[in-house]
């Protein structure tokens, strides 16, 4: 696949495989540490209010450093517009005040083949550089007798995106969350992005997009896999 690097990942049943791009070209300071986000005992400890004005504070120290004239009326309240986006937005998934709250409903209509979620744009920011990550994610399970509203595959998508993340990371927290909220291992996630710390600095790479993917249960079969394949891409 020109111009794709591909990482999958079947958390609980498989090995991880890195094709087409080594390990000493990704670094070891682009291997994410672990499932869960790293974030401090006191993460919380301030509220909301409090964070945004302490950003909007060292935001401003930053912009100073920087030679910005922050009297310059379209600069003045930069700090502040940052600080709110920062916690209002593009990191509200840190929080877990702002998961989404999932109900399950009876899997009525017997149907127990897969389902599919596909082309969900989500935006995420790299950890390493706090520069975007744009791409879709296509998520997909078979029912064990539950079923969950088509939104809050969405909603479960943003949720995780909207933090400091690693694509590797993204993936299977997306991938876990759901078998644990629909009690199935028969889950799969395939995340397709391009990062800008990739795209716009280092290397400059316009054109590359990295490929990332959860299998669990039957989703570890080959002809699932392929039957996914067939509906994302068609």
């Amino acid at each position: 696949m020109e111009g794709k690097h591909i990482l999958s990942q079947g958390l609980v049943e498989s090995d991880t495989m890195i094709t087409e791009l080594s390990i000493d070209e990704i670094g070891d300071d682009h291997m994410y540490t672990g499932l869960e986000t790293p974030i401090k005992a006191d993460a919380f400890k301030l509220s909301d209010a409090e964070k945004k004005e302490k950003i909007a504070v060292l935001f401003g120290e930053i912009m100073e450093v920087m030679g910005l004239d922050l009297t310059d009326d379209s600069l003045k309240g930069t700090p502040k517009r940052v600080a709110k986006m920062y916690i209002d937005e593009i990191y509200s998934g840190l929080n877990p005040a702002n998961k989404p709250k999932v109900a399950l409903f009876d899997n009525k209509y017997q149907y127990n083949q897969m389902l599919v979620e596909k082309d969900i744009t989500f935006y995420s920011n790299c950890e390493h550089h706090f520069v975007p990550i744009i791409g879709k994610a296509h998520v997909a399970y078979i029912s064990s007798g539950k079923v969950i509203g088509l939104s809050k595959l969405n909603r479960m998508v943003q949720y995780f995106a909207k933090r400091p993340q690693v694509q590797e990371r993204l993936t299977n927290q997306i991938g876990v969350e759901l078998q644990n909220i629909l009690g199935t291992k028969n889950v799969a996630v395939i995340i397709d992005a391009k990062h800008l710390c990739v795209s716009s600095r280092g290397i400059k790479d316009d054109t590359s997009a990295t490929v990332t993917s959860f299998y669990g249960g039957q989703f570890l079969e080959q002809d699932k896999i392929q039957e996914l394949y067939n509906y994302i891409t068609n």
